[in-house]
């Protein structure tokens, strides 16, 4: 993976977007020595969203089996004892 300062990355903003697009390269983008950023091929970023919805549905499945331990409260009741 490269790191490239980000004013290196705007003066050729084309070359980098090419390195990503086409080199299929990552490339993490510097400001003042910290990392600010990263660009990424799509490919990896429909990745990382597949991973993220795949985490999302565990806990999703995780919730509603412990609803259906514990039981649900009325959406009424949450919003009365918030005082909404």
């Amino acid at each position: 993976m490269a790191h490239l300062p980000a004013s290196k990355a705007r003066e050729g903003f084309a070359d980098t977007i090419n390195r990503v697009a086409f080199g299929k390269e990552r490339v993490v983008l510097r400001r003042r020595g910290k990392d600010i950023a990263a660009l990424v091929p799509m490919a990896d970023l429909r990745l990382l969203e597949e991973l993220e919805d795949r985490i999302d549905l565990v806990d999703a499945r995780a919730a509603l089996a412990e609803t259906k331990k514990k039981g649900a409260k009325p959406l009424d009741a949450i919003l009365k004892d918030l005082g909404l």
